[in-house]
């Protein structure tokens, strides 16, 4: 059973830099914590909050509470074509995150788990 998910809600949650990015991250790692999208995006944490509770609202995201933390990953009831659309993205556009995954990567030694 797949979420109910009207075209036009899809593309106006994919409008923005931020939850853009977002998404093809977690397409790209599977799932992140909040403080690995601060630090790969490089902003703060209520400006990522806001987007993420964005994403929970269109239903392309959901989150698991781990101790403190929250992860997120792409919601696994996303229609097949939403799929393609951030998978087929992500995958053609990979200099689009470049820029954040190598933030990402620099920042692993100091994650969630650790603060």
């Amino acid at each position: 059973m797949y979420v109910c998910m009207p075209v036009l809600a899809f593309y106006k949650c994919l409008a923005d830099d931020t939850r853009l990015k977002i998404l093809l991250l977690l397409v790209a790692h599977k799932q992140l914590c909040v403080c690995d999208l601060t630090d790969a995006l490089q902003s703060s944490q209520p400006k990522i909050s806001r987007h993420l509770a964005d994403l929970r609202k269109c239903k392309l995201v959901e989150a698991e509470r781990r101790g403190k933390w929250m992860y997120y990953h792409l919601h696994p009831r996303l229609p097949d074509w939403a799929k393609t659309v951030l998978f087929t993205t992500e995958a053609s556009h990979q200099s689009y995150l470049e820029e954040a995954n190598r933030n990402l990567t620099n920042a692993s030694a100091t994650n969630c788990q650790d603060t």
